[in-house]
């Protein structure tokens, strides 16, 4: 472990190593008293000493730890000296369900919510904030733990879309789903045991899941459904990248309610 003699020298030099990464305890709890949007800090598994007092901050802030090993905080800094703590700075705030569903009542609208269950990508959840924005969903929600979050690299993958759309990050993802329920929200999951998306109806409010790049949606989340949709495959490859897949169902909701809206 670095001291923090070395952290000070590295950070005169450059604290922020990376776009998007800042290394070394100085720089880290500065940027969180600074009002910094920080999306979370990493924090070697072996930190000790003044450590604690970043995450007091991080505690005071909101701000998500994640404990890590100290190789993969070497593999991060590259040749900077992080002294065991690495904060990824967010690209966006993050908002409330509340303010979701509340601007899509200012807009007049029937709610349309994307739900994203453990999507751990960057690129994937970056594509999906952008088809999302363009398919004029009122927000989208992710998890805390195990999923990407708003960083530099999904704002860039989402084109700027990331600055628009109003994205919920919530400790528990049934719970979310439950508080969608209550304000008149159905949900609808995709998975390969549902009905073919082309022939179910979506209009009204709509909480739509899309699953991990891996597992699709977790046992609880679809049980928590209320309608389940598939992609028909045709093809030899039985699975689309989650990203492709959101844009492929949240344009069927697109559709169906433009068309609601010519009758």
């Amino acid at each position: 472990m670095n001291s923090q003699a070395g952290g000070r020298k590295a950070a005169s030099n450059s604290s922020q190593y990376s776009e998007g990464l800042i290394a070394g305890r100085n720089p880290v709890a500065e940027a969180i008293r600074s009002g910094k949007i920080i999306d979370s800090v990493y924090v070697s598994a072996n930190a000790k000493g003044s450590i604690g007092a970043i995450l007091d901050l991080c505690r005071k802030n909101g701000i998500a730890v994640k404990r890590v090993d100290d190789k993969k905080l070497d593999r991060m800094s590259g040749v900077t000296t992080h002294q065991g703590v690495i904060a990824a700075v967010g690209c966006a705030e993050y908002f409330s369900i509340a303010e979701i569903l509340a601007y899509a009542a200012q807009r007049g609208e029937d709610p349309f919510v994307i739900i994203c269950d453990e999507i751990e990508d960057p690129h994937n959840l970056g594509a999906i904030i952008r088809t999302a924005e363009a398919a004029g969903a009122h927000g989208v929600i992710i998890p805390k733990r195990r999923s990407a979050s708003l960083t530099q690299t999904v704002f860039k993958t989402s084109a700027g879309a990331a600055s628009y759309v109003k994205v919920a990050r919530v400790s528990n993802l049934a719970s979310a789903i439950d508080e969608l329920k209550q304000c008149g929200v159905w949900i609808y999951g995709t998975d390969a045991d549902g009905e073919d998306y082309s022939t179910v109806r979506l209009d009204g409010p709509i909480g739509l899941v899309i699953g991990s790049e891996g597992f699709g949606i977790g046992r609880l989340i679809k049980e928590k459904c209320d309608f389940l949709l598939r992609l028909p495959m045709l093809g030899k490859v039985n699975s689309l990248n989650a990203s492709v897949a959101a844009g492929i169902f949240m344009y069927e909701v697109v559709k169906q309610r433009r068309s609601n809206d010519k009758c």
